[in-house]
C-alpha cells in the first residue's frame, strides 16, 4: 500500500526537527477520536479548521488598541494575529521546532478577545461573576463555541495546540517549546506595532521612546524586531527550553511598560473606553433580562450552560461594528414611521 503524503511529511519531521520539538505524529491526541488526514498532519489540519472558523474572520473588525479605527492603516486583531504567526513562524523555523504547531497556535491565540480590545475584557470581567480572560475564552470558541461538523461540540483540536491557546497569556506554561515561542511572538509583535500606530496617531512622538531601550532593540519597528527575534534564536538555539537575553528582555520590558503609561491608559486612544465599557456592560445586562433576544445557536445552549455564561459568549464573540450595531438597535429610539 502507497504511503500518504501525512505519513512522509511526520517522518520528515522525525529526520528534521530537534529532540524537543512537538512531533505531528506523536501528538496526544484530540478529545473526540475521528479518522487521520491522507494529505495534512494533525497540527496542520489544526491550522486549517482555525483559519475556516467564523471567529478567526470577525477578528478583522476588533479592536487592537484603536476602538472601532477608522483608518485604513492602524492594526486590527486579526493582523495582529498575522504578525504574531510570521514572527513565531521564523522563529520556530530557525531553531527546528514545529512549524505548523507555532502557526495554529499564533493563528487561535485571540480568538476569544472580546470586541473593543481590553477595555471589553475588563467589562465582562466586571459583570460575569465568574470573571473573563479572554484567553480562557479562545479555547472555549475551539472547544465548544465553533461548530465544525455537528459531530462533536468545537474544532476538536490537538492538546498541544489547545494548550498553546490558553497559555499564550496568563502565569501557566506551555508545554510546548512552540507554545512558548507564541508565547513571546505575541509581545514581540504588539509592542512594536503598537508603538507604530500610536506613532501614526500622534499620540507620540518619536522623541517619547525611552532612549534606553532604542539602543539595544533599534530605532525604528523593522530593526527591534529583528533584534528580539535574532536574540531569541541565538540563545535557544540546541537549548532545552526558549530563551532570551537579559539585556534584550530588559529593553523589551521599558518599551511594554512606557505603552502602558502613555498609549494604553489615558491617552487619546482610550477617550472611547469609558463608552466601549459602557455599551457591553448594558447587552450583558439586557440580554439576560431578555434571553429569547439571543440568537437560536446561543440558545441552543442554555440547556447545557447558565444563561449568563451564554450572554457571555455571545458578547465575547461581537466584533466592534457589531456591537455598536446592537447597541444602537436595542438603546437608541427610532423615528417613528406611521
Amino acid at each position: 500500500m502507497m504511503k500518504s503524503h501525512r505519513r512522509r511529511l511526520e517522518e520528515l519531521e522525525h529526520k528534521n526537527l530537534v529532540q524537543d520539538a512537538a512531533l505531528s505524529g506523536e501528538t496526544e491526541g484530540r478529545k473526540y477520536a475521528e479518522s487521520k488526514c491522507e494529505i495534512r498532519t494533525d497540527f496542520q489540519r489544526d491550522r486549517d479548521r482555525i483559519i475556516h472558523s467564523k471567529a478567526f474572520r470577525r477578528l478583522k473588525h476588533k479592536t487592537q488598541v484603536f476602538i472601532a479605527p477608522e483608518g485604513d492603516h492602524y492594526r486590527t486583531r486579526l493582523t495582529h494575529t498575522l504578525e504574531v504567526a510570521q514572527i513565531a513562524r521564523t522563529i520556530a523555523k530557525a531553531l527546528h521546532l514545529n512549524e505548523d504547531l507555532t502557526e495554529a497556535i499564533a493563528l487561535g491565540h485571540d480568538l476569544g478577545h472580546t470586541p473593543f480590545g481590553h477595555s471589553g475584557e475588563e467589562a465582562l470581567a466586571e459583570m460575569y461573576s465568574k470573571g473573563f480572560k479572554h484567553n480562557h475564552q479562545s479555547l472555549r470558541v475551539v472547544d465548544l463555541l465553533e461548530d465544525k461538523s455537528g459531530a462533536y461540540p468545537g474544532l476538536n483540536l490537538t492538546l498541544e495546540v489547545r494548550d498553546g491557546i490558553l497559555t499564550h497569556t496568563g502565569n501557566q506554561q506551555p508545554k510546548t517549546l512552540e507554545g512558548e515561542i507564541v508565547r513571546i511572538a505575541d509581545r514581540i509583535a504588539y509592542i512594536n506595532h503598537d508603538i507604530d500606530d500610536a506613532l501614526r496617531a500622534e499620540i507620540i512622538s518619536t522623541s517619547d521612546l525611552p532612549e534606553g531601550a532604542l539602543e539595544v532593540l533599534g530605532r525604528t519597528s523593522s530593526q527591534r524586531i529583528d533584534r528580539m527575534v535574532k536574540d531569541i534564536i541565538k540563545h535557544s538555539w540546541q537549548q532545552p527550553e526558549i530563551n532570551r537575553s537579559q539585556q534584550v528582555k530588559e529593553a523589551t520590558e521599558e518599551l511594554r511598560q512606557f505603552l502602558y503609561n502613555r498609549v494604553y491608559v489615558g491617552s487619546k486612544a482610550k477617550t472611547e473606553e469609558d463608552k466601549a465599557k459602557g455599551l457591553l456592560k448594558q447587552l450583558y445586562t439586557y440580554y439576560n433580562d431578555n434571553p429569547e433576544e439571543l440568537p437560536q445557536e446561543f440558545k441552543n445552549k442554555l440547556e447545557m450552560y447558565p444563561l449568563p455564561r451564554i450572554v457571555v459568549d455571545y458578547i465575547a464573540g461581537m466584533s466592534d461594528r457589531y456591537a455598536l450595531k446592537r447597541g444602537r438597535e436595542i438603546f437608541l429610539p427610532r423615528p417613528w414611521l406611521g
